[in-house]
């Protein structure tokens, strides 16, 4: 076991075994790896930190971070937070198809955070430049080819506190509202401890955890690079885009370095499965690997099943299997199925369900059963509860809003003390996140906020509705945008009401559009008869409703 725990960051590194083959190895698509050990990432840290500073930026200055490479992005990120900064790590251009999207986005979300300066590469500028345009009142941008050539200065930086601001974690993946939460040093270190400790994954020295989760958003930012120098594990960074060529090279690297640990959303353990061949399956053994987390989208159990099912003849243990709840208002992780046990799930009644009561499934309901997955419990020192629309906590099997309490909750969002007052309350994380608790068990069953999650990433339902209501021969403002399952999957489906003459060509504009203008594939449009999209008695749309008459079969769609 590890002994004391630092408080922050800063000291976490400073603190951190020298001299030893521990640290983080990237890997390259060519296979070829960049090796770091604790000592190199402090060194060269705390260079690119005089850098920043070197350039006018003082302690508790935004700097936006856009920045594909894991290694630069790694240092760049730990060495601003080294010089007091405060970083906003942005995902690059590569992970976002539609070009006018991704201008807006990164526009919205460098405005939000008051950033005075933006790190990009020679690669990334030309995007950056339109970004610029949209006066967003960045002073500097920082090419980081540029700025690496400079000589680094020798500084006293500051020496942050627990409470201080350690940076900002922006939850939408869309182009309206993004918020930035705040993520203090303090909750990080507290969040690291429960999701890594002896109520977590209980890591030791001999662990080696393998990741391809971008590293700009929270399970791979937190999880796999923060965390793990809090902790003190050897880790192996993969590119998210190897992983997206081949799948099969996720298992394949955990055969190869004899990973332990992995997490990764629901979406990338079905595509796993599918795209590992059986001669991919020769000569490897996982019988290493001791947790396979998974989280950050809903969660399919068949999914799980399929993929220990797969792997099962080369090793792999269907207890290693651990499905998570978090979220980025909590730092990372909220709870955990406990370590080493087989996945749990409960059959309920869907009609029940729907109306507020997770009732098991009779063998009078079974052909309308849902089976949900267990995301077990709360992390020693923190809570759960589940609170009903009158604000009053409700009991066992009864759905309503997750709330928790605890060290991890984050301070809120940035400069946005609206929103913060809405989902931070009397010490509180209201999550928006419908769910239940049975047996002491937290079991997660929709989203209060119709968040759609597909493949990880955050879209709110407004957006995509948006985008469609003025594609030509749709009623406008008649529009209503879900995710459902699909062969294990969350996909994107739309209805949208029109007269049936138009239906296939509305069916064709309404997927270019949405392809061209937020990236995203539409697995289904379907095209509606006026007025039979169910809205509320204000006329706001019922995005559950249209959901749950979508799956039914109920949808009065015009054919095709």
């Amino acid at each position: 076991m590890l002994g004391a725990k630092p408080t922050t960051l800063v000291e976490a590194l400073a603190t951190l075994p020298r001299g030893q083959e521990r640290g983080h190895r990237f890997r390259s698509l060519d296979g070829s790896e960049h090796f770091y050990p604790w000592q190199d990432i402090e060194r060269e840290s705390h260079r690119r930190g005089a850098l920043l500073r070197a350039q006018g930026l003082g302690s508790g200055d935004r700097l936006a971070i856009v920045v594909a490479d894991p290694h630069h992005f790694v240092l760049s990120f730990v060495g601003a937070v080294i010089a007091g900064l405060v970083p906003v790590p942005i995902y690059p251009r590569a992970s976002f198809k539609a070009k006018n999207a991704y201008v807006e986005t990164v526009s919205h979300i460098v405005r939000a955070a008051g950033a005075r300066a933006l790190l990009t590469t020679a690669a990334t500028k030309p995007v950056v430049e339109e970004v610029l345009a949209q006066d967003v009142g960045l002073e500097k941008v920082l090419v980081l080819e540029d700025f690496l050539e400079d000589s680094a200065p020798a500084i006293d930086f500051p020496v942050p506190a627990a409470d201080d601001l350690c940076f900002l974690q922006f939850t939408s993946g869309s182009t309206s509202m993004p918020k930035g939460v705040m993520v203090t040093h303090g909750s990080l270190a507290a969040n690291a401890d429960a999701f890594l400790g002896p109520g977590g994954l209980d890591t030791h020295p001999e662990d080696v955890a393998v990741t391809w989760l971008p590293l700009f958003h929270d399970m791979g930012l937190i999880g796999f690079v923060l965390g793990t120098i809090l902790r003190d594990i050897q880790t192996v960074l993969l590119p998210t885009e190897a992983f997206a060529r081949r799948p099969s090279m996720w298992m394949q690297t955990m055969h190869e370095v004899r990973g332990t640990i992995t997490f990764a959303p629901n979406f990338a353990y079905g595509l796993a499965a599918k795209r590992t061949r059986d001669r991919d399956l020769e000569d490897m053994d996982l019988s290493c690997i001791r947790v396979a987390g998974c989280g950050a989208e809903p969660i399919n159990a068949q999914v799980l099943r399929s993929f220990a099912e797969r792997f099962a003849p080369v090793g792999f243990n269907t207890r290693a299997l651990m499905p998570a709840y978090g979220m980025a208002e909590s730092t990372l992780a909220i709870s955990f199925h406990p370590r080493g046990t087989e996945l749990k799930t409960d059959i309920v009644d869907a009609a029940r369900l729907s109306a507020g009561r997770a009732e098991p499934a009779t063998s009078a309901s079974a052909d309308t059963s849902l089976e949900v997955v267990s995301c077990g419990v709360p992390f020693e020192g923190h809570e759960l509860k589940i609170l009903g629309d009158d604000g009053q906590a409700l009991g066992p099997r009864q759905v309503g809003e997750v709330l928790s309490r605890g060290p991890s909750v984050t301070a809120g969002y940035y400069r946005n003390p609206e929103a913060t007052a809405e989902s931070f309350k009397h010490g509180w994380l209201h999550t928006g996140d419908l769910g239940y608790l049975a047996d002491g068990t937290l079991y997660i069953c929709g989203r209060a906020k119709d968040l759609i999650i597909i493949r990880g990433a955050n879209h709110h339902p407004q957006d995509i509705e948006w985008a469609v209501s003025d594609v030509e021969g749709v009623r406008r403002d008649n529009v209503v945008a879900f995710s459902v399952p699909i062969e294990g999957e969350e996909q994107l489906v739309i209805a949208a009401e029109a007269n049936s003459r138009d239906a296939a060509e509305v069916q064709k504009r309404i997927a270019t559009r949405v392809a061209e203008t937020l990236g995203l594939r539409v697995a289904k449009v379907a095209v509606v008869r006026v007025g039979s999209l169910p809205k509320t008695s204000s006329g706001k749309a019922q995005r559950r409703r249209t959901r749950a008459l979508y799956l039914s079969g109920e949808l009065e769609e015009h054919p095709t």
